[in-house]
């Protein structure tokens, strides 16, 4: 892949009037913000459970859409394959990830102690085929091709410490509808760990296999609880649902 993955998307040509310019950064801005920010708090403040996933396979589709018609954009620069080195830094990083969150499980929950992979072993090994694909890649593509590709301009180069922080925030804000600080902890650092493998290492397909190993390694430990369909409810409910023992 080339520098395209660093930079972002070009912004409107010189030859455009600055009217012209000012209205098309407003609409990106208005995107950005209805993408990233106002469809997330709905989802946490005012969507009933049963909307979350067509929700969020709403709002993929149309990332993906907008992507396509990203300027200077090319399916292409996401197919470069890591540096060699990265796959060990990356099977480093799911061990590391597994331990993690083995120990914060049993610290928070001992009960849930591997307790898919000890009860239904054939459902955690669905989770590991499958979810690299049906959560992952279209997490990835969302919040960090797009992200950086289209919304670029607004915030900046994506190794800026400042866009890579908005990333990490934002991603673990549209897991805020999980109600639960798990959840939004976990892909607060996440998606700084991301967000570093599709900018400075300029590899999306990086980010994805980090990604893919974390999500596995939450599932794998137990921590998943927090993370499934069933962990969705109100504030009130989800406060009781994470707590000390």
């Amino acid at each position: 892949m080339t520098d395209a993955v660093q930079r972002p998307a070009p912004g409107p040509a010189r030859h455009v009037s600055r009217p012209a310019r000012r209205i098309a950064r407003l609409v990106l801005w208005a995107e950005f913000l209805t993408l990233y920010l106002a469809a997330p708090l709905f989802m946490a403040l005012a969507a009933p459970p049963q909307w979350i996933w067509p929700l969020l396979a709403g709002a993929t589709a149309l990332g993906v859409a907008l992507l396509f018609r990203t300027p200077g954009f090319s399916w292409r620069e996401l197919a470069r394959a890591p540096d060699q080195g990265d796959w060990a830094w990356a099977a480093a990083f799911a061990l590391g990830t597994l331990a993690l969150a083995a120990g914060l499980c049993a610290w928070i929950n001992p009960d849930a102690l591997f307790g898919l992979a000890r009860e239904r072993p054939q459902l955690m090994v669905m989770i590991l085929l499958f979810y690299p694909f049906l959560s992952a890649l279209p997490q990835e593509l969302f919040f960090r091709a797009l992200f950086f590709r289209r919304y670029g301009a607004l915030l900046g180069a994506p190794t800026r410490p400042a866009a890579m922080l908005a990333n990490a925030a934002l991603f673990a804000l549209a897991h805020l509808f999980y109600w639960n600080w798990v959840a939004v902890g976990f892909t607060f650092v996440g998606g700084l760990v991301f967000a570093w493998a599709y900018a400075h290492r300029r590899s999306f397909l990086l980010a994805w296999a980090l990604h893919a190993a974390a999500g596995g390694m939450v599932f794998l430990s137990g921590l998943g609880v927090y993370f499934y369909h069933g962990a969705i409810g109100a504030p009130a409910v989800a406060a009781q649902s994470v707590h000390l023992r």
